[in-house]
């Protein structure tokens, strides 16, 4: 991919400054890809994962609809069971490398009142000891290059469901998410410059969007677009159930696109986090104000973004897609 020119001396000393904490000790360089220090604990044991051909994997960058994407395809899995989806998503459709970013374990040592959810603490063990019921709906942000090795070899062929979103809606979404889950502390303008440069968690954009596009015409793969979730979600959810080979009727489509709108999803407790926002404002790990959900609307880095980094955004962009047949 082609890169505009960045300071990455000055850039890396603002992810250190900015985007350290008491979970979050330090970032990494893995195959290309930034990733939390405590990823390199796990990814020996993801490389060789034990891929089962049942599951349903959701790829996907930070903040391109992950969430409601999730939400979408486990109750398509599980014959839109409202009941049961009241359990917390990430019970039911799992993060696997969740707890790179979530390191509690000093924290830990010296607060032994604090208990995360056992899906946090240890994601792996949580994924694996899940599969014992069943299919699962695993979520992921990881880019291709560190899937697990039967996937990127096709030794294993799973449904993957890939979606994103327009970069400069996805910095917006992920900049509030950072403030509010992860623990940023710097401003929006330093952490614009760090998704452009490629600098954030699961960083390289591009390198991460690519990979999977390219191998959106494998039967066992489904890529789809945010804005196109926004704009007709009943055709998504179609096209999601026949991909699963699980077929909706018209009133399956409309009941599922009721519970999977907007002010549906950002009044749903099962899948707006507030159970990690909580426990983090009681043990004040974060103390920032705002939700999960904030608006869900395309466009809505219009009201945030200067005209100068839109431009950069812009440009950015066409130097990345002139290439390719990518577009948004």
């Amino acid at each position: 991919m082609v890169f505009t020119t960045f300071d990455n001396e000055k850039l890396d000393k603002i992810l250190e400054r900015d985007f350290t904490n008491v979970f979050r000790l330090g970032h990494i360089n893995v195959e290309g890809v930034v990733m939390p220090k405590r990823f390199a604990e796990m990814k020996s044991e993801i490389l060789n994962w034990n891929v089962n051909e049942n599951d349903v994997w959701i790829c996907s960058f930070p903040k391109t609809g992950t969430t409601w994407t999730q939400e979408m395809v486990w109750m398509i899995m599980n014959n839109l069971d409202f009941e049961k989806g009241k359990t917390n998503l990430g019970i039911r459709s799992p993060f696997l490398e969740v707890t790179a970013l979530f390191d509690y374990r000093n924290f830990q040592k010296e607060n032994t009142d604090f208990h995360p959810p056992p899906f946090i603490e240890d994601s792996l063990k949580f994924v694996k000891e899940s599969s014992q019921n069943g299919p699962l709906c695993i979520k992921t942000h990881l880019p291709w290059p560190l899937l697990p090795k039967e996937i990127r070899d096709n030794i294993k062929k799973p449904k993957i469901i890939y979606v994103t979103r327009n970069p400069k809606d996805t910095c917006i979404s992920y900049y509030n998410h950072s403030k509010l889950m992860e623990g940023y502390k710097g401003n929006f303008e330093n952490f614009c410059e760090l998704f452009l440069a490629g600098k954030l968690s699961f960083a390289p954009y591009w390198n991460h969007i690519f990979p999977f596009w390219e191998r959106r015409n494998q039967p066992n793969i489904l890529f789809l677009k945010y804005e196109k979730m926004v704009d007709d979600l009943p055709s998504v959810i179609k096209e999601v159930a026949d991909f699963l080979e699980k077929p909706l009727t018209s009133e399956n489509i409309d009941a599922l696109s009721k519970h999977l709108s907007f002010e549906s999803m950002k009044n749903n407790p099962s899948v707006n986090y507030e159970v990690v926002i909580g426990m983090h404002r009681k043990f004040k790990l974060i103390e920032c104000e705002g939700n999960f959900m904030r608006s869900g609307k395309v466009g809505d880095y219009k009201a945030k973004m200067s005209p100068d980094i839109i431009q950069k955004f812009n440009e950015w962009t066409e130097e990345n897609t002139k290439n390719t047949d990518f577009s948004y």
